[in-house]
């Protein structure tokens, strides 16, 4: 995987994130502790101050991703949820806590990134911790049958050699998806997604929020390499994007 070489400092703080520079200290270890205003509740988050594996810290997609799921509960009611790209595992911790969603986190396969996420459970009382699964995309995945119908992330196109292994791994999940709980299952056909007004989401979707800025071209190679595996690209508004089987 590309190697992400980020300064911490220069991407922290961004105008739309929510986190309190009060309260930041570096530890020994080379982590770093922030507390996080997300809806409703504050999170308190451990970072990596450096990781080549990991973009390190929260980025806005994360807090804007919470707001609008806040504003769209039904989307993500009775779901049983896998969050790739997760980071600290902050979003799926506040999911949890908020909507007691079944939640899954997922990111590369590195141990380091793993342990982190499950510190960062028992810091905001969520006991056990989150399942988690290791998985560097374009592998092959460790689940052959996934029952995973609805797939999250936020900010997760910094990538842009790896939206072919990106692609791979979410068209397996897709056509693969294999729900335990089909009672209240929307087909693609039926399902109406009118922006922000959204009834419904098809059974399985990808849920995706996007907002760091990259330029439109390297931007446009996920969005039309999605187009050309042959599923269905939808804006919702918000820079949130659905993306699902056709």
């Amino acid at each position: 995987m590309d190697i992400a070489l980020f300064s911490p400092s220069s991407l922290f703080a961004a105008d739309d994130d929510s986190s309190s520079d009060g309260e930041t200290r570096e530890t020994s270890e080379s982590f770093v502790d922030r507390n996080h205003q997300f809806p409703g509740m504050e999170l308190h988050i451990r970072e990596f101050g450096f990781h080549q594996l990991n973009a390190n810290l929260l980025w806005p997609g994360s807090f804007s991703f919470a707001d609008w799921l806040v504003q769209h509960p039904h989307l993500i009611r009775n779901r049983r949820c896998l969050e790739i790209g997760s980071g600290t595992g902050a979003l799926a911790i506040f999911l949890k806590k908020e909507f007691n969603l079944d939640i899954t986190t997922s990111d590369y396969d590195d141990q380091e990134i793993q342990d982190n996420i499950a510190h960062n459970c028992l810091a905001n009382n969520i006991t056990p911790s989150l399942p988690h699964i290791k998985h560097t995309w374009g592998d092959i995945f460790p689940t052959s049958v996934p029952d995973w119908d609805l797939i999250i992330a936020s900010d997760i196109l910094l990538y842009v050699k790896q939206y072919p292994n990106l692609i791979k791994s979410l068209s397996f999940l897709l056509n693969s998806c294999k729900p335990k709980d089909t009672t209240n299952a929307v087909s693609p056909a039926d399902c109406k997604l009118n922006g922000a007004e959204s009834d419904q989401l098809p059974w399985p979707v990808f849920l995706m929020s996007w907002r760091r800025r990259i330029g439109k071209e390297d931007e446009s190679l996920f969005f039309n390499g999605c187009q050309e595996a042959g599923l269905d690209v939808k804006h919702l508004g918000n820079r949130v994007y659905s993306i699902h089987l056709p």
